[in-house]
């Protein structure tokens, strides 16, 4: 069975980045962990060469055993955890979403 990554990516303005990122490391990714639908993650920057951009682009991935596992995850877990981010965020941070198989 193949693994299912979901990957967000997330535009956050430079202003509330480093008290974004510290949130992400101590809360949402953890909560998102313990949901028990994914086995690991791992959050990215993505490397550009503006410096006078306003904002700074990040790549999170989750991993799911199973596409059943990612939609246990969407039915039971996502509209909360993503509420509490827009909530906190606004319209200082953009995030979409993609989900990715793994083909080995």
């Amino acid at each position: 069975m193949a693994k299912i990554v979901y990957n967000v990516t997330i535009l956050i303005e430079n202003d509330v980045r480093e008290e974004w990122l510290n949130w992400m490391h101590d809360y949402h990714v953890p909560d998102v962990m313990a949901t028990g639908c994914f086995t690991e993650s791992k959050l990215m920057k993505v490397l550009v060469d503006d410096p006078q951009a306003i904002a700074t682009t990040y790549a999170c991935h989750y991993v799911a055993n199973s596409m059943e596992d990612y939609q246990r995850y969407v039915d039971n877990h996502a509209e909360k955890l993503r509420k509490e981010a827009v909530d906190r965020y606004g319209n200082k941070m953009n995030a979409f979403r993609t989900l990715l198989e793994v083909v080995e």
